[in-house]
């Protein structure tokens, strides 16, 4: 096993990783970042406990409960408590390079991002139809193909029909126009002075005419 992290250019290694394996890097990255562990020192600590069996790392322990031929099973408590136990593969764990890092550096640009806006920030399912002027910050889980529609004024417009997502729920995103492409699946947007309508029984989310959506974060699976 490889106990030292090779820093190098070249392709980053969640490009070739599974389902599974990003599900765990997202989880472990969340877990990086809440409890102020460093990617490197964290990632580290899961290599050092398949020797060790129990290691430290800042407030928690990281414990390796089982060793097969191509995966460990892992358990990480604080003060006792556990906070969760999973299957790690062989061949993540043996990765020449961090692979938590690019995990933890996108959380960690959401939340910077996030705490950047000088206007009131909301959660998702705090909004409700006429609420105007609201900035919030989101992940994108899917985005529709350009539909053309008639507007009010009689003339026709192409947009797309997005849904977004943050910690607290989901709403639909309507983006029109020049915004068009500007955004695609997984990638972290900061909506600012947007309003909600109701639209065919569903709440959704439109960016007016002063109103603005910005990429902070792409997507890494792209």
């Amino acid at each position: 096993m490889r106990h030292e992290f090779e820093h190098c250019r070249g392709r980053p290694t969640w490009r070739n990783h599974s389902q599974l394996d990003n599900r765990l890097l997202e989880y472990l990255a969340k877990v990086s970042l809440k409890y102020s562990v460093d990617s490197d020192t964290f990632f580290k600590s899961f290599l050092t406990a398949t020797q060790k069996r129990v290691l430290t790392c800042g407030e928690l322990t990281v414990e390796c409960r089982l060793k097969e031929k191509d995966y460990m099973v892992f358990l990480i408590t604080k003060n006792h408590e556990a906070l969760g136990q999973f299957h790690m593969s062989e061949k993540l764990l043996n990765e020449k390079t961090n692979p938590l890092k690019e995990f933890t550096n996108r959380l960690s640009s959401m939340k910077t991002f996030t705490q950047k806006v000088e206007t009131k920030s909301y959660n998702i399912q705090d909004l409700r139809v006429g609420m105007k002027r609201l900035n919030l910050t989101a992940e994108v889980l899917k985005v529709s193909q350009p539909i053309q529609i008639a507007t009010r004024f009689g003339s026709y417009a192409i947009i797309v029909n997005a849904k977004i997502a943050d910690d607290t729920g989901t709403i639909n995103l309507s983006i029109f126009q020049s915004q068009i492409g500007m955004v695609s699946v997984n990638d972290i947007v900061q909506i600012e002075n947007a309003h909600v309508a109701w639209y065919r029984g569903e709440r959704q989310l439109r960016i007016g005419k002063h109103g603005k959506i910005s990429v902070v974060q792409r997507s890494i699976y792209a």
